[in-house]
């Protein structure tokens, strides 16, 4: 495990401060869409490969929770682990532990720990499980509780080198105010936005399709993909968001659609 001050003096070489400008200014331009998680992702892999990345609260007498999630490849790894996770494993999670004691008032902490570092139950529900390799995260702390950002990479993809360690120490405040801001925007729509985080990109994209009054064949047109699979994806939708009918969805994520757009 390594735990450094995020705000310490960061070595970055000249390629990588203008790629890290034109990503960042690419996380900026995502703020307030419904899609910021996925988007977001796409625009930091412009500055160094990243699989997945999760952003969620921790607290100190309280269950962690989910803010965002997203991967590059729009697998369901994310949400399976999370749930692993919420569901028993940060009961004995140490990884945050001592960043959250660093990470107070301005202070931001970046913690990067390695897949076999962590404890085995850790590491077999959710590194070995998603072939995960290690993850870097940005910490601060957040009116009583601390928000992380999460950075993880793949078994068949490089370790984090120094120069990533330093890049995204660099990138930290941007990365950190971006989250920051969309979350505010969209904390009345709290609600929606984590059902969103639980489908896949196919499946949100069906469903704000439908929400729009287009028929299956339209969405099959449109997407290029046969209107059995539309079904499919509908139904995948619906089960994760807990409903049955076009209705219900109306209910549930119509307002936040428009709220995005206005925002977005």
């Amino acid at each position: 495990m390594q735990l450094i001050s995020a705000s310490r003096p960061t070595l970055i070489r000249p390629w990588t401060s203008a790629r890290a400008v034109e990503s960042m200014a690419g996380v900026i331009g995502c703020i307030g869409h419904y899609s910021f998680a996925n988007d977001a992702l796409v625009q930091i892999n412009r500055l160094l490969p990243v699989a997945w990345w999760s952003v969620f609260q921790l607290f100190p007498d309280a269950p962690p929770c989910m803010s965002l999630t997203a991967s590059f490849e729009g697998s369901d790894g994310p949400m399976d682990s999370w749930q692993a996770y919420r569901k028993s494993l940060y009961l004995r999670d140490q990884t945050f532990q001592e960043a959250r004691e660093r990470a107070s008032g301005s202070e931001q902490v970046l913690v990067h720990w390695n897949a076999r570092e962590m404890r085995r139950a850790h590491r077999e529900r959710i590194y070995s499980k998603h072939r995960l390799r290690e993850r870097l995260s940005l910490v601060c702390e957040d009116e009583g509780s601390w928000l992380a950002v999460n950075f993880y990479r793949l078994e068949e993809q490089p370790l984090f080198s120094d120069v990533d360690i330093d890049t995204v120490g660099g990138a930290c405040p941007l990365i950190l105010s971006s989250v920051r801001r969309h979350l505010h925007l969209h904390s009345r729509a709290a609600p929606a936005a984590m059902a969103l985080n639980a489908l896949t990109p196919r499946e949100r994209q069906v469903c704000e399709r439908m929400l729009k009054g287009w028929t299956h064949e339209g969405i099959s047109s449109d997407l290029q993909v046969s209107p059995a699979t539309v079904k499919t994806y509908r139904d995948r939708a619906f089960e994760k968001l807990g409903i049955h009918h076009r209705n219900e969805l109306f209910a549930l994520l119509n307002g936040y659609f428009e709220e995005s757009q206005l925002v977005g």
